[in-house]
């Protein structure tokens, strides 16, 4: 249900300009690091309410350490910006909605369910070609730049995504709870890509260097 009813919305994702700059090696390290900046603020947000929610029925078997993003993501700003990037950096307005809408799901673990599945199991696939991409263009190894997309702690990411499946197919939820974090998918889809369309907003408009 939640691969059916969010293609489109995932294409849509995919397809911003800000992406296809960046995979087209069209941007700076630092227009590359503007992404990067707004999904740490992401990341943290999915971080602590997984924290919040680590003995609720529904999202206990998604609080998965092993996914946590938010150091891997504050390495990969050192590396691009600098020790001094967390004072360079802050959230966008369609950042800030975003997060916004994540610590809500503190109060209803399905909804914190749809937006783990549509951060994580994106970063999971198509996020390895991205990280592949990203060192190939900015030359970034073994110690950031790209860690965001490195998830070793997993294991074999094809044998961790089936068994991801299996732990969404097992939701002790009704019917009615289960069309309600489809929608709460379809929505976190649409609120990452204003981010994104921000940031193509913010970053290609910029003179070129």
């Amino acid at each position: 249900m939640l691969r059916n009813a969010t293609r489109d919305d995932h294409a849509a994702a995919e397809n911003q300009d800000y992406l296809v700059a960046l995979l087209a090696g069209r941007l700076s390290p630092e227009g590359y690091g503007a992404m990067v900046a707004q999904n740490h603020f992401v990341h943290a947000a999915l971080d602590r309410v997984s924290r919040a929610l680590a003995d609720d029925p529904v999202a206990a078997p998604f609080v998965l350490p092993e996914l946590y993003r938010e150091e891997a993501s504050a390495r990969d700003l050192e590396m691009i910006l600098g020790p001094g990037w967390r004072t360079a950096i802050e959230p966008s307005a369609p950042t800030l909605a975003l997060v916004a809408r994540i610590d809500r799901t503190a109060a209803w673990p399905g909804g914190y369910v749809a937006h783990h599945y549509t951060r994580y199991l994106g970063d999971l696939s198509g996020g390895q070609f991205i990280r592949r991409e990203l060192r190939r263009i900015y030359g970034y190894g073994q110690d950031g730049g790209a860690d965001a997309y490195r998830f070793d702690a997993v294991g074999s990411i094809p044998r961790f995504r089936k068994e991801y499946r299996a732990r969404l197919d097992a939701l002790p939820v009704d019917e009615d709870e289960r069309r309600r974090i489809v929608q709460e998918a379809r929505l976190a889809f649409r609120l990452t890509t204003e981010v994104l369309a921000g940031l193509g907003r913010a970053v290609l408009a910029e003179p070129a260097a």
